[in-house]
């Protein structure tokens, strides 16, 4: 009589018939199966308390800025070693939303409006280089971070038809939109 059960020495038997095949996920000892630390949790943890420091203790209220900077400029620089998309739209877009804050401590004058959206559309200029450089095409973030750039222009330089330029511009973009739309 032939048994269907490998031998208990934990070597399968020569003999055919089932084979288990048992995986396992250990957390051990062994320091080349343990996983790095969790960096986008202490960054968390990080920001978040800076930010309720900041909440809390108004007179530390450029610190926030300065530690999501900080941010912007390590995904960066994570995206230069490893190329990974996300590290650059994240540090793109943290390092954007950070600079007129930060700016306006360090020199202690009020930018007035518009900064915000100039540095989000140069952002995403530079992404769209970025795009173009690996073979990428523009893609859209060429025309957004444009128009992004456009606009604030407007509202830096001019900040009362600055208001007007975001309407107008959806205006155009509508007649444009109806009259490709009457084509076939």
């Amino acid at each position: 009589m032939t048994s269907n059960r490998p031998p208990e020495s934990g070597v399968p038997s020569s003999e055919s018939g089932p084979t288990v095949r048992v995986y396992g996920w250990q957390w051990g000892p062994d320091e080349s199966r343990r996983p790095g630390l969790p960096w986008i949790g202490i960054f968390l943890v990080v920001f978040g308390g800076l930010l309720i420091v900041q909440n809390v203790l108004p007179e530390y209220r450029n610190l926030g800025n300065t530690a999501v900077l900080a941010a912007g400029l390590a995904f960066l620089l994570v995206w230069v070693v490893r190329r990974g998309t996300a590290a650059l739209y994240v540090g793109a877009f943290l390092t954007a939303a950070s600079l007129p804050g930060t700016i306006e401590g360090l020199t202690g004058t009020d930018l007035g409006s518009g900064w915000g959206t100039l540095f989000f559309g140069i952002a995403l200029q530079v992404i769209a280089l970025v795009r173009v450089s690996g073979r990428g095409g523009w893609g859209w973030q060429a025309l957004a971070g444009s128009t992004l750039v456009l606009l604030a222009s407007t509202e830096i330089a001019v900040p009362s038809v600055g208001n007007l330029v975001l309407p107008g511009l959806l205006v155009v973009l509508g007649v444009l939109l109806l009259l490709r739309g009457g084509r076939p």
